[in-house]
């Protein structure tokens, strides 16, 4: 796992040392162990080094082929190398280490850009072929590392974080109002956008081609694809996806560092941790965080794992003193991302590097298998509309709209306020409302003195209907759980896990995503996901009953939340109306009157907030930290 940074000249105009170096030391945080740099005249690739894999001075790069005509700055791992590297070698090939990287290399040379239907893995990566002058820029198939550019007129310039952008003096920082709109509605800025005008991400299971003339070429190479036909036994789909899960955890093993388990006491992290100590001959090291606020923390469950697995278990409590990190926060989340949880996993993260280089996690079960609120809560949508309209709208609403708002974890209020709010839309569209932060109303109220700006007014809800109309699946679930996978998972929570880790130089594997499961799950009957329309996450549940505890594999799905509105009410809240101040709304463009309505009634008690508040504060601290400190 590593950072990559670099530039493409249109102009003939040589690349400059320093500026490539400039790049690689915005994001030096993603590779503590070593930075290198390759410069060819009107291409320049950096990179910052994070030893998993060969530790020795083989595994440097930028890395080249034999004859030099091939250059690659990596991200990443692919899981199956070794096999990958018998089949190159029975070609000829020879290799000059025991990294993945190398293998990438000579992948390339062997298949072209069709090597990448070989890789399992999560990568990005950018690959100059000096023979056809020509830069090839990749992101892994469901958008686990992350890939930005900005193509020039003059240029190309890239990197594994927008930093590494920001670093060449020319970048003018203007705001993309479109993307504005996408993140106040959703907390972060979706693929191929981000807040910054000309910036755009890589999507996932997509490359770039870019020649040196400054022609491009954009191709997906990977979709999921569902077959709803021809189904077999319960039992058959059982069996081989608990053998998928545990070659997914078992091929994630691969490593010449010290590595562990993120562990929440949930299905999906316990279940990760479970395969690890049956596929190794030492106690896995898991690692938990808890909070103050008992209601939100889930330290019992996970010791309760940990003894049952008899793991080495460390853990943390964090505290609301977070002032000094929600600075930091932002930094790292740059696009931005206002996930109020990045605190957790930040903690996480540092305590786990203290311990390993490398962890486990079990992000992508509840994408992949059904695992939100939400999936239910669609067929809850089909039957309240038996409802007559007028007893919806003018009694049954109102009613729940009016309910006290609690600042528990997993409040009842809460969950039906939501349900409301987007229950009169159509149901695809009401899965896309109920994770909205704020609705277009409020944008509009929010913006009102931008709203003439190009790109204000815009709705993410068209983000969504494009993704319903892209996939194949016919099963309402399946289509479901397609745009939560392609759109939801790889902008919101993959960027957490990506940039809280980063943050700290360690590097997150999460089997759940190997590509083998997901196509699998595509392939499995809905019923099995979510069956009943209650039971969620089935299939993991069914297969998992004889290996996990039922308190543990069974209990209330709670999320890996902050007590955010508790400290905004509390040790926050003068940090938080000082960054929401008068002044900072007028600088951004927001409306006041909006913001201070929204504190005012949070504070009281009135209403709960919090999600709104914290993406303004987000919102207000980005703004410090990239438009008005360019250095």
């Amino acid at each position: 796992m590593c950072g990559i940074a670099g530039v493409l000249n249109f102009n003939n105009k040589p690349v400059m040392a320093e500026m490539v170096r400039r790049m690689t030391a915005s994001i030096a945080h993603r590779g503590p162990d070593g930075e290198d740099i390759y410069i060819d005249n009107i291409v320049g690739l950096g990179h910052r080094r994070l030893a998993i894999i060969d530790l020795s001075s083989a595994g440097i790069q930028p890395m080249t082929n034999e004859n030099r005509t091939i250059w690659i700055t990596y991200n990443g791992e692919i899981f199956n190398f070794k096999e990958i590297r018998k089949e190159l070698e029975s070609h000829g090939h020879i290799f000059q280490s025991n990294t993945d990287t190398e293998t990438v290399l000579h992948a390339y040379e062997q298949w072209g850009v069709k090597c990448l239907e070989r890789f399992n893995g999560m990568f990005a990566f950018a690959l100059w072929d000096a023979n056809l002058q020509r830069l090839w820029l990749v992101r892994d198939r469901l958008g686990v590392k992350p890939l930005f550019y900005m193509l020039l007129p003059n240029r190309i310039l890239f990197g594994s974080e927008i930093k590494a952008i920001l670093s060449d003096p020319a970048v003018d920082r203007s705001i993309n109002y479109e993307s504005l709109s996408y993140y106040l509605a959703l907390n972060y800025t979706p693929a191929p956008n981000t807040l910054f005008e000309g910036i755009h991400q890589l999507e996932p299971g997509t490359y770039l081609l870019v020649n040196s003339d400054g022609s491009t070429q954009m191709e997906q190479y990977w979709d999921i694809v569902y077959q709803e036909d021809n189904y077999r036994s319960e039992e058959a789909y059982i069996e081989e996806f608990q053998a998928l899960l545990e070659d997914a955890v078992r091929v994630r093993l691969v490593s010449d560092v010290p590595f562990g388990s993120f562990l929440s006491g949930g299905a999906d992290s316990s279940s990760i941790a479970y395969w690890m100590s049956k596929n190794m001959s030492e106690p896995v090291k898991t690692f938990s965080i808890g909070f103050d606020e008992e209601t939100f923390s889930e330290l019992s469950y996970a010791r309760q794992l940990a003894n049952y697995i008899g793991s080495d278990h460390h853990e943390k409590v964090v505290t609301a003193d977070v002032e000094e990190l929600l600075p930091k926060l932002v930094w790292h989340g740059e696009e931005p991302t206002a996930n109020s949880s990045m605190v957790a996993v930040y903690y996480l993260a540092q305590m786990t590097r203290e311990w390993v280089t490398m962890s486990l996690s079990g992000d992508g079960a509840d994408e992949l298998l059904a695992g939100y609120e939400t999936y239910p809560a669609y067929y809850l949508h089909q039957a309240y509309h038996l409802i007559p309209s007028w007893l919806r709208k003018r009694v049954i609403a109102p009613l729940i709209l009016s309910l006290p708002s609690s600042d528990s974890k997993v409040s009842l209020d809460a969950k039906l306020k939501r349900f409301v709010n987007g229950a009169e839309k159509s149901a695809e569209e009401a899965h896309a409302y109920w994770r909205v932060i704020f609705d277009q109303s409020m944008r509009n109220q929010l913006l009102s003195p931008i709203i003439d700006r190009p790109g204000a007014q815009s709705d993410f809800i068209e983000l969504y209907r494009s993704l319903y109309k892209r996939t194949n699946a016919r099963h309402p679930l399946n289509r479901l759980l397609y745009v939560d996978t392609k759109f939801y998972l790889p902008n919101d929570s993959l960027i957490k896990i990506d940039r809280m880790t980063m943050a700290h130089g360690l590097e997150a594997r999460t089997p759940f995503l190997d590509y083998r499961l997901v196509e699998f799950a595509a392939k499995t009957p809905p019923s099995l996901k979510l069956k009943g329309f209650r039971h969620k996450k089935y299939l993991l549940k069914a297969a998992m009953k004889d290996k996990l505890p039922a308190s543990v594999l069974y209990r209330k799905k709670a999320g890996f939340n902050i007590p955010n509105a508790l400290w905004i009410k509390g040790k926050l809240k003068p940090f938080v109306l000082d960054s929401l101040s008068p002044a900072n709304m007028h600088r951004i463009g927001l409306n006041n009157n909006v913001t201070q309505k929204l504190l005012q009634d949070h504070m009281e008690g009135k209403a709960e907030n919090s999600h709104q508040i914290w993406n303004l504060l987000t919102l207000v601290l980005w703004w410090g930290k990239f438009i008005e400190k360019k250095n």
